[in-house]
Formats: structure tokens, C-alpha cells, sequence
């Protein structure tokens, strides 16, 4: 009977446009650590770093970080988002 504490519980798949389906929930990895972002992590945040001309116009591309609880939480953000940008300017000069 529907009603009943026996019945099967129905799960729902999430399917996409073409009805293929598609995972509910795709981890993320903090960018300081690599740990996995859990889904439970409240305190995580993903940051998209605006990416300026040399007149401090914003020129449409912009960077991803993401952080886990962690970090933030001992107070290493800030210092963290800091290196994590120095080393992609970094590599992005040596490669031109």
C-alpha cells in the first residue's frame, strides 16, 4: 500500500536535457589543499577572481577558487587566496 511504512521508496535521478542521467551532487577540491569539499562543509566558499585590463577594466574572464571550512576556519584564507593567485600569475608569465 502506498501509505505503508514497507513501501519502496522512490529516488528521483537527475537527468539533463538529452535524459541522460547526471550525478545530484559533484564534489569540489579545496584549491589549497586538494582535500574534497564535503557537502556538509557550511563554511566552504568558491571565489571568482576578476581578471582586469592595464586601465582596471574588467575584461570579461575571471578565475575560480574554491575553499574548504578548514582553511577558513584557522584563519589561512586570506594567505592562502594570496599564494594561490601569486602562483597562477606566476605560471601564466613564464608561459608567455
Amino acid at each position: 500500500a502506498p501509505g505503508s511504512i514497507n513501501s519502496r521508496k522512490r529516488t528521483r535521478a537527475m537527468q539533463n536535457e538529452d535524459g541522460t542521467t547526471v550525478d545530484l551532487y559533484i564534489p569540489r577540491k579545496c584549491s589549497a589543499t586538494n582535500r574534497l569539499i564535503q557537502a556538509k562543509d557550511h563554511g566552504s566558499v568558491q571565489i571568482n577572481v576578476a581578471h582586469v585590463d592595464a586601465n582596471g577594466t574588467y575584461t570579461g574572464a575571471y578565475t575560480t577558487f574554491a575553499m574548504c571550512g578548514f582553511i577558513r576556519s584557522n584563519g589561512a584564507g586570506d594567505a592562502a587566496l594570496t599564494r594561490l593567485w601569486e602562483e597562477k600569475t606566476r605560471t601564466e608569465l613564464r608561459g608567455q
